[in-house]
């Protein structure tokens, strides 16, 4: 599920990106350990959810959860014309850009007097929120590691991936969940680090979202049967 989920996302093309510029053990530590917490995060949440309603009901939630990912992905790629990664790229490239940028100008800004007060009251407060886990994290951990970290949490928060791991661990072990959560994203991060920019342009993205649209469905259906069952008992 991570696999299909994860290749030529937000945070795949995140690593990808940064690994060109920057150590890419540095990188893919700062990728990695973003995405584990989350995982481990998304599947106590999970696991936490079945104490407090019925396994039965945590299995036809999940069902339903999958179905309607694998019906909107089959839409989202019977709607693509190929290009959806060139653009994904193109948005992350920006996103990287104007980090830099603000960190460039924070950095000079940090040298004259009074020069981060009137940045500060500029920004909306997700921002003063990032650039103060940011600002914390520096303390103890390099910049590029922080800034991979942070980019990496803040776009797999409430993505796909996090929100089916949440269902998968609410209706299974969570620690095979988690295992298998965390190997996905091992792998995803090592493949972007290692050669993510040249392999998110050669693979298509439509192929491995109607594939990734079938798992769903096929587990949709499991989890289906499975609540059918429950109830049947």
């Amino acid at each position: 599920m991570i696999i299909v989920s994860e290749i030529g996302d937000k945070t795949f093309l995140i690593a990808a990106i940064m690994a060109m510029k920057h150590a890419r053990l540095v990188v893919f530590a700062a990728a990695f350990s973003s995405l584990a917490l989350m995982s481990i995060l998304s599947a106590f949440l999970g696991h936490v959810v079945p104490n407090l309603i019925p396994k039965a009901y945590t299995d036809l939630l999940a069902a339903m959860l999958f179905l309607c990912f694998g019906l909107r992905m089959i839409w989202e790629g019977y709607h693509m014309d190929g290009q959806e990664s060139n653009d994904e790229m193109m948005e992350v490239e920006e996103e990287l850009k104007e980090v830099e940028d603000r960190d460039r100008t924070k950095h000079l800004e940090s040298m004259e007097v009074g020069g981060m007060e009137p940045a500060q009251q500029d920004q909306s407060k997700p921002q003063q929120v990032k650039e103060g886990l940011m600002n914390l994290m520096q303390l103890v951990f390099s910049p590029i590691f922080v800034q991979t970290f942070v980019l990496t949490f803040l776009g797999e928060w409430g993505d796909r991936s996090q929100i089916s791991t949440i269902a998968l661990a609410a209706a299974n072990n969570v620690y095979w969940v988690t295992a298998g959560v965390v190997i996905g994203h091992a792998m995803c991060t090592a493949l972007a680090v290692v050669g993510g920019r040249m392999l998110a342009a050669k693979i298509s993205v439509r192929t491995v979202t109607l594939a990734g649209a079938v798992l769903f469905l096929i587990f949709g259906m499991y989890y289906a049967y499975h609540a059918y069952n429950g109830q049947m008992q």
